[in-house]
């Protein structure tokens, strides 16, 4: 299955919690963080939430 590179690229000070959280549930902590996430249906809808926060690249 593809794997997702997702780095947060902004700061969630003045976001909304929800933002917050979801965030935080992909193991996002810090501006220039990034994590490597399945590409499920799952974590699309949360990097869809957090869009404007984050960047995405596919890894193989």
């Amino acid at each position: 299955m593809t794997q997702l590179k997702i780095t947060q690229t902004k700061s969630v000070i003045s976001e909304k919690q929800n933002q917050r959280a979801t965030l935080r549930t992909l193991g996002l902590k810090k501006i220039g963080q990034s994590v490597v996430r399945e590409d499920r249906p799952e974590v699309l809808g949360m990097i869809r939430t957090v869009a404007h926060l984050v960047t995405v690249e596919e890894v193989d």
